[in-house]
């Protein structure tokens, strides 16, 4: 685990909490009790450019006149590699190939495009960064949104998972859910893929199943303790993918509850920490009294 600067305070990473005045130094922790610091930055870097990209999705129109390959990607007019893959023959052809979904890397950055590079340098020449102009105009096409929303149900079903409403966002297994959380685990760089998809999300019009998602994660590592090798990355990066601040707050609370030891549960400072459980034991003898 990355550690952080002992002079910078939990609020210069994490906008989570910034209306709850809990700041808190971090040379006040003890070692093993340090946030991924890199991990934080990062995440609240993305909050950040994702809700200011938001806000000007409806400004003013933009002229279609620069090379936007993320868009003619999702468009069905070029292809992803130099064999001529595009978006309708990959959703076609790929689904259910779990063997070349795991083991192709080229594929994940043109699925779900985002304002940063991707970790595989071999590939990063190949695939392009989400431009401004992009983003606005993806949120202005519905066929384009309704063929990220298949990519995002074909990646669902190589991780054992299934979207059960396209109105929330809500997901549960898959019938082949043991089979595929077996490859999550042994595979861990598919946590960077799924941080990817849920930057994704938030970035092209899906921020709302952005909490569902995350949550099922929450669910799986942490009550059911089915994907250890996943738990970190929920909780280092996907929990703080989540843009909407309150429903980030509900999943950090929700991973507090089960997580153990809650003495070493560092996703929210001391503070809000304590209260909240002091406001769950509260509730349990109310419901226990009655």
């Amino acid at each position: 685990m990355l550690m952080g600067n002992s002079e910078n305070t939990l609020s210069d990473y994490d906008s989570t909490w910034e209306d709850e005045d809990v700041c808190e130094d971090t040379k006040e922790w003890s070692w093993h009790e340090k946030r991924n610091i890199h991990a934080a930055e990062d995440m609240r870097n993305y909050r950040r450019e994702c809700r200011s990209q938001l806000a000007d999705v409806k400004g003013q129109d933009v002229d279609n006149d620069e090379d936007l390959p993320n868009l003619w990607f999702y468009q069905n007019k070029i292809p992803f590699d130099a064999d001529g893959v595009c978006i309708e023959d990959f959703h076609m052809c790929w689904f259910g190939d779990y063997k070349k979904l795991e083991h192709v890397h080229s594929y994940i950055q043109w699925l779900f495009p985002t304002q940063e590079n991707g970790m595989n340098a071999s590939v990063q020449n190949l695939s392009h960064v989400l431009s401004p102009k992009a983003i606005k105009l993806f949120h202005r096409d519905e066929v384009m949104k309704k063929r990220l929303l298949t990519s995002y149900k074909l990646m669902l079903d190589f991780y054992g998972i299934e979207l059960v409403s396209e109105e929330t966002g809500v997901v549960r297994r898959s019938v082949n859910w043991k089979e595929r959380f077996a490859n999550l685990n042994k595979n861990t760089h598919n946590n960077l893929r799924i941080t990817r998809i849920l930057k994704c999300l938030g970035l092209l019009g899906f921020h709302h199943y952005q909490a569902p998602l995350v949550h099922f994660f929450l669910v799986e590592t942490l009550v059911n303790h089915t994907l250890p090798q996943v738990k970190q990355s929920v909780l280092d990066y996907f929990m703080f993918a989540v843009v909407d601040k309150s429903k980030r707050k509900e999943l950090i609370k929700f991973a507090l509850c089960y997580f153990k030891p809650k003495e070493k549960f560092v996703w929210c400072p001391r503070r809000i920490r304590i209260q909240f459980l002091k406001e769950v034991e509260q509730a349990e003898k109310e419901s226990r009294h009655y």
